[in-house]
């Protein structure tokens, strides 16, 4: 009998096969390579042929789970960062400003009352909701995000840049949620959740970004000056620059994913040879291309149809709120006033704002989250229902973001973006 192990390889061998010599067509569909890799999922879980085996006796690998989505989700955000090339002005990062200073918290609180009203959870609980739900994915989101570093389109680099950053305001109320389950006497904890879970821990993940990320370019350009580097392990620079900032800052507490972003950025503005930079972003794509695959492969592999059966109702009231109302409300009232860069108008255009209200696609960061919350505690009933309208969201993202995202974007950029970025004779340089 032959090994499943040697299947599995067999599977994953000819998927990438399929989505790679297909992906001329695919791309041109209304469908996203992460519906493909669901369905697999699906195929190859328990209601498929069972070669996929994550759970055993009902009882889920969280930790395994975490590790995966944790790595995925920290190439993906440095990958967001070396897209960035843009000066470090609030003139420019305005509608990131907004989305992460407004939107996020707009979102998180929004759940969270959905979870308290309608879904019988109590205030931790419903904020762990949605901490977990509320931050928008940098890894199933290329089709909407920066297509490479001269893409100055407005739209692009907001939901780029909202992706890279989410959990700058995401993870301290996943941590506030955590607190709140094991003691609802918020006066024990509140103070150090303030002080360290929010200011320190972004602080600490800022200063590390920009520290960690500037020491590592002087010192590869330092050695290179006296000796090059051997081409074919030149990449493997920026994979060094991840792991190193990411678990020097979390050592001293701070939010890694937050200092990787960081790093991207620094590392794109750092290099003399402008195209270093650019060689680090091609092979750290497609890094995270694949290990996306295996990540959305694991997410189909779990899914099980009677506890989404059992929650179907929740989720759906769930997804209801977070697509149609409090996701496109919360962009509306975040971009108020808003001017747009490249535009005579004195706001966004209106369907510019539908469509970072409607972008606001959920996946691999949000499954981090639910298995970090795992790790810390999180069980029973409450974990449950928890991580199955989580996972049903996710399904429901990956389906309807993954159908509209080309179609939209498409017709985004030859009725909106065409003319909104060459209406006026000012481009991003002026701020340099």
């Amino acid at each position: 009998m032959v090994d499943i192990y040697i299947i599995d390889l067999l599977v994953i061998g000819v998927l990438l096969l399929m989505v790679t010599l297909g992906s001329g067509w695919i791309s041109r569909l209304p469908l996203s390579f992460a519906i493909i890799y669901l369905v697999v999922g699906i195929l190859l879980g328990p209601y498929g042929y069972g070669l996929i085996q994550l759970r055993r006796d009902e009882v889920f690998n969280a930790q395994l789970l975490e590790k995966v989505t944790e790595l995925v989700v920290i190439i993906s955000v440095f990958s967001c960062g070396l897209r960035i090339l843009r000066p470090l002005k609030l003139e420019v990062w305005e509608i990131t400003a907004r989305l992460i200073g407004f939107l996020m918290p707009i979102s998180i609180f929004a759940l969270a009352t959905v979870g308290k009203l309608f879904l019988g959870m109590t205030w931790g609980e419903a904020i762990l909701l949605g901490a977990i739900l509320a931050p928008t994915d940098p890894v199933l989101a290329s089709e909407v995000q920066l297509t490479d570093v001269k893409d100055k389109d407005e739209l692009r680099f907001g939901l780029t840049s909202e992706g890279g950053l989410n959990d700058a305001l995401a993870f301290p109320f996943v941590y506030f949620g955590i607190y709140a389950l094991k003691d609802d006497n918020w006066a024990n904890w509140f103070k150090d959740w303030i002080t360290i879970d929010l200011l320190w821990a972004i602080a600490a993940g800022i200063v590390m970004g920009i520290v960690v990320a500037k020491a590592i370019v002087w010192l590869d350009q330092k050695i290179q000056k006296r000796r090059q580097v051997d081409e074919l392990m030149e990449d493997f620079l920026a994979i060094a620059t991840i792991l190193v900032t990411y678990s020097l800052t979390e050592i001293v507490n701070g939010y890694g994913f937050l200092a990787v972003f960081v790093a991207g950025l620094v590392v794109q503005r750092s290099y003399k040879n402008s195209e270093k930079p650019l060689e680090q972003l091609k092979f750290i794509e497609r890094i995270e291309k694949l290990l996306e695959i295996g990540t959305i492969l694991i997410l189909g592999s779990i899914l099980l149809v009677k506890p989404m059966f059992n929650y179907a109702s929740q989720s759906l009231l769930v997804i209801f709120f977070l697509f149609v109302i409090i996701r496109p409300i919360g962009v509306w009232i975040s971009t108020i006033g808003k001017r747009p860069i490249y535009s005579h108008r004195r706001t966004l255009n209106p369907a510019t704002r539908l469509l970072f209200g409607w972008f606001g696609i959920r996946g691999v960061g949000s499954l981090y989250y639910l298995a970090y919350a795992f790790g810390k505690g999180l069980q029973g009933e409450v974990a449950e229902q928890i991580s199955w309208i989580t996972y049903t969201t996710i399904v429901a993202s990956v389906i309807v973001h993954g159908i509209s995202a080309t179609p939209l974007m498409k017709w985004y950029e030859s009725r909106i973006a065409k003319y909104t970025n060459s209406s006026h004779p000012s481009t991003i340089d002026e701020f340099e």
